[in-house]
């Protein structure tokens, strides 16, 4: 933080040097066609992609400032860096960092916590003043948001719309637990088709039993019954591909052969002859 002994000229320039910043780093974005990735995350958009579970206030702790990437009502004001993206509030922003730069002190900032990233209820500007001014945490008062997806791997809105994939298919497959965790699909829109395999496997197995199963009962057999067991195939007859998860090659692999087949069954002659039909391509 440059100090020239006179705080308003400094927090004056503070928020041009922000400003400048700002547009600089959304013309170099356009430039790489990667606008997204500069974007303040909005919390609505991030819930509905993941799906909310629970919610529990955790209190005041100090957080990351590198960390809080979204807002809940503000998205368009500031960049993904809290930058203004506008001259509307300079007044706002240069009487806090005037405040700051003479030693006054601020109130804790009121954030969502969705797993490790931070979502701005009140204290926009404050939170834009600390970064500015090369602060490295914030006092907050938090609210953990759980969600059934986890925020991994967010790094702009087009990482929603692969989580949603996931949500959606854990919504018509309601697995849980360690079954949950296994099933990654390396092309998010897999999680359609998956689901769909899941539910068409469900059918046949209530037709053939005479009886009715809810949606976890689907869930757990499939995986236990169905999923384990043609993994275990997969991985004996040496047909999954190198860089395939398990969710990836039994896709592959059921559609391989209901198309030389046309039957659903599962057994070693079968996965034999998908074999022979050639090694699965490498991604």
């Amino acid at each position: 933080m440059k100090d020239s002994g006179f705080p308003r000229a400094d927090a004056e320039s503070d928020f041009l040097r922000a400003r400048r910043q700002a547009s600089l780093s959304a013309l170099a974005r356009r430039l790489r066609g990667d606008e997204d990735a500069g974007e303040t995350l909005s919390f609505a958009e991030v819930v509905e992609a993941l799906g909310r579970r629970a919610a529990r206030h955790r209190g005041i702790q100090e957080i990351p400032l590198d960390a809080i990437v979204g807002s809940v009502d503000k998205a368009r004001d500031f960049d993904r860096r809290f930058r203004p993206t506008s001259n509307r509030s300079r007044e706002r922003w240069e009487r806090l960092a005037l405040k700051a730069r003479t030693g006054t002190s601020f109130p804790p900032i009121d954030v969502y916590q969705l797993g490790n990233l931070y979502f701005v209820r009140d204290g926009h500007h404050r939170v834009s003043v600390a970064r500015a001014l090369g602060g490295a945490t914030i006092e907050a008062d938090v609210t953990e948001v759980e969600t059934v997806i986890s925020t991994e791997g967010i790094g702009g809105r087009r990482d929603l719309g692969d989580k949603n994939w996931g949500l959606r298919f854990l919504q018509r497959v309601p697995l849980t637990g360690r079954r949950r965790a296994e099933i990654v699909c390396t092309d998010a829109t897999d999680y359609h088709r998956l689901a769909e395999m899941v539910e068409a496997w469900a059918c046949r197995l209530m037709h053939r039993e005479g009886a009715y199963f809810d949606k976890p009962t689907m869930a757990r057999r499939w995986f236990d019954e169905e999923y384990t067991q043609v993994l275990e195939l997969i991985e004996e007859a040496g047909v999954r591909g190198r860089d395939e998860t398990g969710a990836d090659a039994y896709i592959r692999v059921s559609h391989e052969r209901y198309r030389l087949i046309r039957e659903h069954e599962w057994n070693r002659e079968v996965m034999k002859l998908v074999a022979e039909q050639g090694r699965p391509r490498r991604r």
